[in-house]
């Protein structure tokens, strides 16, 4: 049998739902799979009442806006994060030097390179903890597209590093998928509109376990936001994801996000203790989200034995700047982590 060597289209298309089958314990998804609360599923619910009538966003993307205190001609509602990056790719296709940070979340670069762009990569050093140097971005790139926090390393670049790279002239690209996964916030930008050209991503896919029903938005100037919209077809965002996106931006939703970020911190704080302890784990990165990324010796093996103890975890090959050797794992409850951590144990130390 000839092996079948990837296309680097198809590496970057790879995401971790694939690693996640039936059976096992899911740490390649960072989707919360909490039950959903009622005040939740109960908009939901009763959108679908309404399903013969074609979607209304105006309920929505008022709330959207006010929860960011922005204008609603600044808010742009999508069909989760990854359309948000579609549609950017599509209206900025004339951008003459695209740049992407990495390692980062992929799908930002293949939607790049569907219409064709060929984006040079700034990637971050694992000697230097995967962080941003605002000044390794060419002054000659006009779109820079950059995680916060990062997926896959877990960290949080400073706000003020990632806004010191908008400057007139250049469209700055920054992925929140993760945002309200660090109590408070305190890295985003999505209340900034004094950085020219900011284009702030968001999804409430994560927190809320909405992965099946596409709820995302972006922001930015005016002027992006009609450009954008430009490449919508007509109708993008459901009837259900709209009554989740209203009801996950109201105040009470805010306040509950946050709470979960801070059991997150712990959770991942244990989880990360419980990894200092096993051998050849190395964890370069200072984690600040919901997952961890971890290098080893012999990562695919390592891998693979995992999946036969019962645990999926991401691999790290797929993402640029990384490896084989390289794995993440989603931050899960402290029982879950313990078993997992053993179970890792098991597979370094045999």
């Amino acid at each position: 049998m000839v092996d079948v060597v990837p296309s680097l289209d198809e590496l970057l298309r790879f995401h971790g739902d694939a690693e996640a089958s039936r059976g096992l314990v899911d740490l390649a998804v960072n989707v919360r799979s909490a039950p959903m609360p009622a005040w939740l599923a109960e908009p939901i619910v009763a959108s679908l009442a309404e399903l013969a009538r074609y979607p209304d966003q105006a309920s929505a993307l008022d709330a959207v806006a006010a929860r960011h205190g922005r204008p609603a001609s600044e808010v742009l509602l999508t069909a989760g994060a990854s359309q948000a990056f579609t549609l950017v790719a599509q209206a900025f296709a004339r951008a003459r030097h695209p740049v992407v940070v990495h390692p980062q979340f992929t799908e930002p670069e293949a939607a790049l390179r569907a219409v064709g762009l060929r984006p040079d990569r700034i990637v971050l050093d694992a000697a230097d903890g995967f962080r941003l140097d605002p000044a390794a971005v060419p002054n000659t790139a006009d779109l820079v597209m950059i995680g916060n926090p990062t997926n896959p390393t877990s960290v949080a670049h400073p706000a003020e590093a990632v806004a010191a790279l908008a400057r007139p002239g250049r469209l700055i690209v920054v992925d929140e998928a993760f945002a309200d996964t660090i109590p408070g916030e305190p890295t985003s930008l999505a209340g900034r509109r004094d950085l020219p050209g900011l284009v702030v991503i968001r999804s409430l896919t994560k927190t809320w376990g909405l992965a099946g029903l596409r709820v995302g938005y972006l922001m930015a100037e005016a002027t992006t936001i009609n450009e954008l919209t430009g490449q919508q077809p007509l109708w993008p965002v459901s009837s259900p994801a709209l009554a989740a996106m209203a009801a996950c931006v109201q105040p009470l939703a805010v306040a509950a996000a946050d709470e979960i970020a801070y059991g997150i911190a712990a959770d991942r704080d244990h989880l990360l203790r419980a990894l200092a302890d096993v051998p050849s784990v190395e964890l370069p990165a200072e984690s600040s989200s919901s997952f961890v990324l971890l290098h080893l010796p012999d990562g695919a093996r390592v891998r693979a034995d995992l999946r036969e103890r019962g645990f999926a975890v991401r691999r790290g090959d797929t993402f640029p700047g990384l490896g084989a050797d390289w794995l993440r794992a989603a931050v899960r409850d402290t029982a879950c982590s313990d078993a997992f951590v053993a179970a890792l144990r098991d597979c370094v130390t045999t």
